[in-house]
């Protein structure tokens, strides 16, 4: 099992996401549903609105901006 696996595995989600864990997928599509979970925020209409409109402007950058 590699660091990041056990990690995951250990991860009890009252506590902050490991940053082993946390990266950005450069290249890869960005649905508005992982704009929006990137942001802590829950999935709502009202929100996912928000994501596509900053999808169509940004792009990819706009997940980038968030997970560096």
């Amino acid at each position: 099992m590699s660091t990041s696996e056990s990690e995951a595995s250990r991860w009890s989600g009252d506590r902050a996401t490991p940053d082993a864990l946390l990266h950005a997928r450069t290249g890869t599509e960005v649905s508005p549903e992982d704009l929006v979970l990137a942001t802590g925020r829950d999935i709502t209409p009202r929100n996912l609105e928000w994501a596509r409109r900053k999808l169509e402007t940004e792009g990819t950058a706009a997940m980038e901006k968030l997970l560096p």
